[in-house]
Order: structure tokens, then sequence, then C-alpha cells
């Protein structure tokens, strides 16, 4: 088993103990992305639409990263504190995923870091091409 970690300037830094990702073999374990823009670290301005592009550009970011991209991504979890605004998620990861699409599960939450209302994270495994052989 190898085992690397996936960091890049171009998502938020970890505000905590954890990575952005972690790749083991070839299979990507990123971390919860949040709205946060790269260059301040401060949660984008905006309604929930402009957080949800956040989160996936954020997401999109680490999985380059990590040598894939989204359609990599085999599943993804997002976390809301309004799942009212489950269908405006829905309708922008349409604009970042083709069929066939990830699973993915939608949970409701109390709250979430620095009171956005958006959280994402996701498992990806890379395409053979992708990694080197072993």
């Amino acid at each position: 088993m190898t085992k690397e970690i996936i960091q890049t300037h171009k998502a938020p830094q970890a505000i905590g103990t954890y990575s952005q990702a972690v790749k083991v073999d070839h299979t990507v374990y990123l971390s919860g992305q949040i709205p946060l823009v790269p260059e301040t670290m401060t949660v984008i301005d905006g309604d929930i639409s402009a957080q949800t592009t956040q989160v996936f550009n954020n997401l999109k970011a680490v999985a380059e990263a990590a040598g894939g991209d989204l359609s990599d991504i085999v599943k993804l979890n997002v976390f809301l504190t309004d799942l009212s605004n489950f269908p405006i998620v829905n309708d922008i990861m349409g604009l970042y995923f083709q069929e066939p699409y990830p699973a993915r599960a939608a949970v409701g939450v109390a709250a979430l870091p620095k009171a956005v209302g958006v959280e994402m994270d996701a498992v990806m495994c890379l395409k053979p091409q992708e990694y080197p052989a072993s």
C-alpha cells in the first residue's frame, strides 16, 4: 500500500488536523470543502449558488492535484444546513458532472464551519492511465 498526502494552493489550505486529500494506491479521499476562496481563505460572498460553485471548484482543484478530475469521483457527500437548497445544489452539480454520476448522499446538518450553507467531501478512484504501474 502506498499513501500520499495531496496538497494544492488552488484550494483552501487545511485549517485543522487534516489533509486536503489522501491518496492510497488508486483511491483518493478528499476532505470536506467549504466555500472558502483559496487566495483569501474567506467565505465567498453570495448565496447558496455561489457557495456551491466555490465548493465544486475547490473539490476540482484537489482532484486535479491528485492526478484526476471530477469525473473520477465515485462517491460524493453533500452536507447542507438547509435541505430546501438541495435542488440548487443538484442543478449546479449538473454543470460539473456528466453521466454516469457518482453515488451521492445529501445530509441535513445543524451547522457547518464558518456558518456556511454547504460542505462536500468525496472519494475518487483514479483511472489506470493516471497512476504509475506497480
